[in-house]
């Protein structure tokens, strides 16, 4: 069987090239849900998709939109991870704050382990300076009062006051990784709001977010009938008579 564009870029890891988002894709997602979307997802057989364990670290930045540009860490090693290394503006940790896009969500991949900080909030702010949209990690971050100041949306799995270099190894960028378990390739579309955060998948991420524009739409009318008192037997999920109503039908 021929392979598809999609099924090679999975089997070789490369990124896909794909042209940007266009505006009403991008419209949409920052409007709906990550529950919406994870349910049209669902619809097309995607189970894996919603990263347990990161949470908005701003009480008022916790929504988040922008393609993936991911960073990988292996668990540190006492030789190589001394804090020296912090003297080299070329560590890959440093590369990756500084190549991520304008607009693009850095991933990165810390295996859940919280003992030690990912990143902190000096790298964090360069991110914002650059025009980053936003930062996730399945690891900790350092210096947490200063990400519930700064102005980019962060999810993390909580705070660790210790360096990264005590249990972490920055080694690559831009390749498939595993964040919260989830699989996240770069260029896939990463949302995130108060429920958590979600990968959706390149391909699939434009009739995701117009399929997810029009779920809400109709469960939004659903809402207020069920607000008004109304039974859920033929309101929820709705009946055609419902859905009539919905499109103002007689």
């Amino acid at each position: 069987m021929a392979s598809t564009p999609e099924s090679t870029h999975a089997q070789s890891g490369e990124p896909a090239a794909a042209e940007p988002l266009d505006e009403h894709t991008m419209a949409a997602l920052h409007t709906v849900s990550t529950a919406t979307l994870t349910t049209q997802l669902m619809d097309r057989g995607l189970r894996n998709t919603f990263m347990q364990g990161p949470r908005p670290l701003s009480a008022t930045r916790r929504r988040v939109v922008g393609e993936a540009f991911t960073l990988r860490y292996i668990p540190g090693r006492e030789d190589i991870d001394v804090v020296s290394v912090f003297q080299d503006y070329d560590h890959p940790q440093r590369r990756a704050f500084e190549a991520a896009p304008p607009g693009s969500v850095l991933v990165i991949d810390a295996r859940g382990r919280t003992r030690a900080a990912a990143l902190g909030n000096i790298l964090a702010t360069r991110f914002l300076r650059r025009g980053g949209a936003g930062i996730v990690t399945d690891g900790a971050v350092r210096d947490l009062s200063g990400f519930a100041r700064l102005d980019l949306p962060t999810f993390a799995c909580g705070a660790a006051p210790t360096t990264n270099l005590a249990q972490h190894h920055a080694v690559d960028m831009q390749q498939p990784i595993g964040c919260a378990e989830v699989p996240v390739y770069p260029g896939d579309v990463i949302v995130g709001d108060e429920d958590g955060v979600i990968c959706v998948p390149r391909h699939l991420a434009a009739s995701v977010a117009h399929d997810a524009a029009a779920q809400e739409a109709v469960e939004e009318f659903v809402l207020a009938r069920i607000d008004e008192g109304r039974p859920l037997r033929g309101t929820y999920p709705p009946d055609e008579r419902t859905l009539r109503e919905y499109r103002g039908a007689p």
